[in-house]
């Protein structure tokens, strides 16, 4: 038996709101990582931590319109353009071993 447990943390800034947070991917087996979104003061972000605990390999490859992720970020009320949803879908890559652990920077000149 494998034990995985690998855990990825990530921090977001998500700009002029001000509500960070951190999002953290746990790998719980082969195909499947435990989701927590904790520290964050937004209402939103906090109604979208309370409906995605798990998500799956397959989930992370899913279209927009039926996304696990998408689908709770519209349900929860995001912002359009929150990048706490890209952090879940990236932390949950890196802790799958599907990708590495890059930072994501969107910088205005």
């Amino acid at each position: 038996m494998l034990v995985y447990m690998k855990k990825i943390i990530v921090s977001v800034n998500p700009g002029i709101c001000g509500f960070s947070c951190q999002v953290i991917a746990t790998r719980t087996s082969r195909r499947a990582v435990a989701l927590e979104i904790i520290d964050s003061e937004c209402e939103m972000i906090n109604d979208l931590a309370a409906n995605i605990t798990e998500i799956t390999l397959k989930d992370l490859f899913k279209p927009h319109t039926g996304n696990l992720i998408f689908n709770a970020t519209e349900q929860a009320h995001c912002h359009l353009c929150c990048p706490v949803p890209i952090a879940i879908i990236k932390s949950s890559e890196v802790a799958l071993e599907l990708a590495l652990p890059q930072d994501v920077l969107i910088h205005f000149e």
